[in-house]
């Protein structure tokens, strides 16, 4: 089951107000070789080769569907390129700023991918990053509780993924230890507001969920999405309702 943009983008404007948050925090200063590790349809990388029209920007993500949209964004300083985390991680490549916006919550072991990701920044080079705090937040908890449940956990070979985020102590100390400085390290919440139990399904089936369903029949998805529907109405009991989404961002700069 590919990503799909369509339905990634549904809730655009609750996805991009964390991007416009970190971005804010990027200073203009000797910025020339940036880019944007699982950058999506490429939008937002767009939007910061816009705004730092001296630098150039390169844009990579591993799915094919999402960098199809990249096509529409053509700035003289804007490149694109499918690439997985992982091999960006060991390519050979410094960078002056390294940005990331709910990307890095799929990819494994934050303890050595965080200092390699660093190892790349040149000197003043900045790092800045924004992941969904997956553990804290109530859909990943029903979806990983629903998928540890014999029923569907034969359906899905047992497989389950557990969300990599350390706590915000451990980037902080990460982000330190590996030379970065002017440190900005939050968690904030950003609201989501549902009439129903479908809406706030359809949230979380644009990202978390897709890696479940690629495990899963055409029927066995059914019976998923309406046990997974069953489980948000019962938690939140009535509707409308708030899902309280948090969000970790972190900043520093390479001294």
């Amino acid at each position: 089951m590919p990503w799909n943009p369509e339905i990634y983008n549904q809730f655009k404007n609750i996805r991009y107000q964390p991007f416009y948050d970190l971005a804010v925090l990027i200073s203009a200063d000797n910025l020339k070789n940036c880019v944007d590790v699982g950058c999506g349809t490429g939008e937002q990388t767009a939007i910061l080769a816009n705004k730092f029209e001296h630098a150039n920007f390169l844009g990579i993500d591993s799915s094919k569907e999402m960098l199809e949209k990249s096509k529409e964004f053509d700035l003289a300083n804007l490149s694109f390129q499918q690439q997985t985390i992982e091999e960006f991680a060991n390519s050979d490549s410094n960078w002056d700023l390294i940005f990331s916006n709910a990307a890095l919550q799929w990819s494994d072991n934050h303890e050595e991918l965080f200092p390699t990701l660093i190892s790349k920044l040149n000197i003043n080079g900045q790092f800045a990053v924004q992941m969904p705090c997956q553990k804290d937040n109530v859909l990943n908890v029903i979806l990983s509780d629903l998928a540890r449940e014999k029923t569907f956990a034969d359906y899905l070979n047992n497989f389950h993924r557990d969300s990599p985020l350390l706590t915000i102590d451990d980037y902080a100390k990460i982000m330190f230890n590996n030379g970065l400085k002017d440190l900005n390290i939050s968690m904030k919440v950003y609201p989501i507001y549902g009439n129903d139990e479908t809406e706030f399904y359809n949230f979380i089936s644009g990202s978390a969920l897709i890696p479940y369903m690629e495990h899963l029949t055409t029927e066995q998805q059914e019976l998923f999405t309406t046990e997974f529907k069953t489980r948000i109405k019962k938690y939140y009991k009535t509707f409308p309702a708030i899902y309280s989404f948090k969000r970790m961002l972190l900043y520093g700069r390479k001294s």
